[in-house]
């Protein structure tokens, strides 16, 4: 099934979400990586809260490059989920209900997106330049100095993914890769 989503997404929408959907996602997003993602444990670990509220968020797994001059958006791609696995629980704990990247996710992922009723959602890698034309506008908001792994809000307009993980735990590629698989 293709629809078009605004975001923010909710619980309720994304139960409705089956592995293979194709959204068009437009509105506001968060890009977050391996090092925002640590800073956030930290945080956390001692005692503080996270600097953004992210109930109903969706994160965008991207380092985007600085744009060039006249440009809102550098070329990018979404960035391989697996490394922000340990992550996915903390993030889900604070309210996340989708993550967005490219690759396969640890078994656990899965069962974590039935626990907390969310979603991870799969972009195209090797798709930057069309990536980078669906972004309208960019601004960092947390941690500038981790360059490109910093925390910045991005507003999507019909950004497409395809459900990774639904709710009730099932993965895409478990479904679709054996089918072409030659014995």
């Amino acid at each position: 099934m293709e629809r078009d989503v605004q975001l923010p997404l909710t619980k309720e929408f994304v139960k409705q979400l089956k592995v293979g959907d194709v959204l068009y996602l437009s509105g506001y997003v968060y890009t977050c990586r391996d090092a925002a993602h640590k800073r956030i444990k930290d945080l956390l670990d001692a005692g503080e809260q996270s600097p953004l509220d992210w109930t109903n968020q969706l994160v965008y797994y991207a380092g985007p490059c600085p744009p060039q001059p006249g440009q809102v958006f550098n070329s990018n791609g979404p960035t391989t989920a697996a490394r922000m696995d340990p992550f996915v629980e903390m993030m889900f704990q604070l309210g996340v209900v989708a993550f967005l990247g490219k690759g396969d996710r640890a078994p656990y992922v899965a069962d974590l997106c039935k626990q907390y009723g969310g979603v991870s959602l799969l972009g195209v890698g090797g798709a930057s330049a069309i990536n980078a034309a669906r972004v309208k506008s960019a601004e960092i908001v947390l941690y500038p100095e981790l360059g490109t792994e910093s925390i910045k809000k991005l507003y999507f307009d019909r950004y497409r993914v395809i459900v990774g993980i639904d709710t009730e735990g099932n993965v895409l590629q478990k479904q679709e890769v054996p089918k072409y698989k030659r014995d």
